[in-house]
């Protein structure tokens, strides 16, 4: 592969990420801080992937963000929605971000019981 050809997919894939940052209804931000990665927080970034794709959900942005300061709760996993106050969720396993996705991403029902903060 040339030089060229990698310049090509690279600017590709900023335009495409630009677009559906744009496009984003919702946000999904996992804290990959030193202690969120020490309590499993690659397995549920991955985990929040694989459902989004699963449900061919266009408009949800996944981004990744560093310590909160809450180190016992981690896994940490915020979701912003314009409009409405963002959702804190704490210790969040695999089955409770495929849990979040079904519940609060794709029917707007927050998952109360894994909520640790809302911020208006």
């Amino acid at each position: 592969m040339k030089l060229e050809d990698l310049k090509k997919i690279r600017e590709k894939t900023e335009k495409d990420m630009r677009l559906r940052a744009a496009n984003a209804r919702l946000k999904v931000v996992v804290g990959m801080g030193t202690s969120g990665i020490a309590a499993g927080a690659r397995e549920t970034l991955k985990a929040f992937l694989d459902e989004i794709e699963k449900r061919s959900l266009s408009d949800v942005l996944v981004s990744q963000a560093g310590e909160r300061g809450l180190s016992s709760h981690e896994p940490i996993v915020t979701v912003v929605e314009e409009g409405k106050p963002s959702v804190v969720y704490g210790n969040v396993t695999t089955e409770l971000a495929r849990k979040i996705v079904a519940e609060h991403l794709v029917n707007g029902s927050p998952v109360s019981a894994a909520i640790i903060e809302v911020k208006e």
